[in-house]
């Protein structure tokens, strides 16, 4: 078969994959993999290469913290922690939907979005039938935070997984360089729906008072292995923290935690691993493929050089470029898809700029990671979180529209990508100023998180 015929069956069928993804006719586990298939099939790629562009650093990653989540989810420690922060808010509305924000934000940071919002939602549903109140304002905010407080870790979210495996790029990076501006944008987001919502939120004292009657610790179901969940989650996060020091791709952190909490909690493997989502692991096995044969081809260095061809090749109109481009995008189709076609883009960018400092190329890293994470909220397809909870609101027909969705979180998401945008203008001309701000509030989150941690486990084993 000739290099031309293999250039457009390549791009054919990465386009009509892409198509039915959208499409969502098929499933896209299914689509992914016979695509897959076909590239080996018809020898665009063999089954070695394809093996090769199969990152298998991604997977080990997205497996270990499948598993080390669905056991941990089984003490009932994030419905604990729902509730704790309802009765933190008063029972009062309008808090509740800031603190349930919160937690959404910072458990969608160190597990990953659908996870969380899988155990938050149902609390919400819970709440707000004692409150009487519409649940749907707290969800699209819920929504909104997972997708924010995922953009601030390595393993918040999938596009970030896939952003530093493919990189030099650790879990230290990611939260140094990322956390500043997360915060800034979960702050004005929080605060406009607040200005948004105020008038729908409100419940009166007797309703709040039953909100303040319920206990959270019933929630606790096993209190010896929540113990050993808390240990290794915090020797997993450590070793996150550690792992360019130690030399340790993520992937090997965090399946040594998740094979060191089986080893001590005695879970049935069997049923440990219903807990990862096989589907999600082929539908990223046959994506790497895909994308392997573009990069085989040649389309994806085609692609870069007309990029550069638009941006001249400087850095803050290409990274403008990458963040405008990845956010818009990724709030009409999948980001995992588009990050995956994006990443070897970027690396074929970067040569053919001659840029030899790491520091410099990672501008265009973070423009990726910023704009495809922040652009899911932009509408209810947007990323994987926002239809798990639309599948469950409609479930409790309680359905959230496209438009309902698209006329809050596409405004918002915009605002989003402004604020990001300056950031990113003054990262590129005040890296370190940016480095030391980012280490300082790392630092004081920690001491700050350090508190009620400790608190907490301290009345663990008073009660254990």
């Amino acid at each position: 078969m000739s290099d031309h015929i293999q250039f457009y069956l390549a791009a054919g069928v990465f386009l009509t994959t892409y198509i039915i993804i959208i499409s969502e006719k098929i499933h896209r586990t299914v689509i992914a993999l016979f695509g897959a298939s076909f590239l080996v099939v018809f020898k665009i790629l063999s089954p070695e290469e394809a093996t090769h562009h199969i990152d298998f650093n991604t997977i080990g990653l997205l497996v270990g913290m499948m598993i080390i989540v669905g056991i941990t989810r089984q003490t009932g420690i994030f419905e604990y922690l729902a509730i704790k922060a309802a009765k933190i808010s008063q029972g009062q509305p309008l808090k509740i939907m800031a603190a349930l924000s919160l937690v959404t934000a910072v458990l969608s940071a160190l597990l990953d979005n659908v996870t969380t919002v899988m155990l938050i939602v149902p609390i919400t549903f819970a709440i707000a039938q004692k409150l009487r109140i519409s649940p749907i304002p707290i969800l699209i905010a819920e929504i909104l935070s997972s997708n924010i407080g995922g953009t601030a870790t390595l393993i918040g979210d999938p596009p970030n997984i896939m952003i530093g495996s493919a990189t030099h790029l650790g879990f230290m990076d990611f939260v140094i360089n990322l956390t500043p501006v997360i915060i800034l944008v979960y702050v004005v987001n929080i605060t406009l729906l607040r200005l948004i919502y105020r008038s729908q939120l409100s419940a009166d004292q007797e309703r709040q008072k039953i909100i303040m009657e319920l206990e959270e610790k019933d929630e606790l179901k096993n209190l010896p292995l929540l113990r050993k969940c808390l240990l290794v989650i915090g020797l997993t996060m450590l070793g996150f923290v550690l792992h360019q020091h130690l030399n340790m791709e993520s992937s090997v952190i965090a399946l040594t935690g998740a094979g060191l909490l089986l080893l001590i909690s005695g879970e049935d493997p069997e049923h440990a691993l219903h807990a990862v989502e096989w589907p999600v692991i082929f539908f990223f096995i046959g994506l790497f493929v895909l994308v392997g044969g573009l990069v085989k081809v040649g389309i994806i260095s085609s692609i870069a050089q007309s990029t550069m061809n638009i941006t001249g090749g400087t850095m803050i109109p290409t990274s403008m470029l990458i963040l405008w481009l990845s956010g818009i995008a990724s709030a009409f189709v999948d980001n995992i898809p588009f990050v995956a076609t994006m990443i070897p883009m970027i690396h074929d960018m970067g040569q053919m700029m001659n840029i030899s400092d790491p520091n410099t190329i990672n501008l265009f890293w973070w423009s990726l990671s910023l704009g495809a994470c922040l652009g899911g909220n932009g509408t209810i397809i947007g990323a994987s979180a926002n239809v798990v909870v639309i599948g469950m609101a409609e479930k409790r027909s309680m359905p959230i529209t496209f438009m309902q969705f698209f006329k809050i979180g596409f405004p918002l998401m915009l605002l989003s990508l402004v604020i990001c945008a300056v950031y990113l203008v003054v990262w590129h001309f005040f890296g370190d100023l940016v480095t030391i701000i980012g280490t300082s509030i790392f630092g004081v989150l920690l001491i700050l998180a350090s508190i009620p941690i400790n608190k907490s486990l301290n009345k663990l084993r008073i009660h254990g």
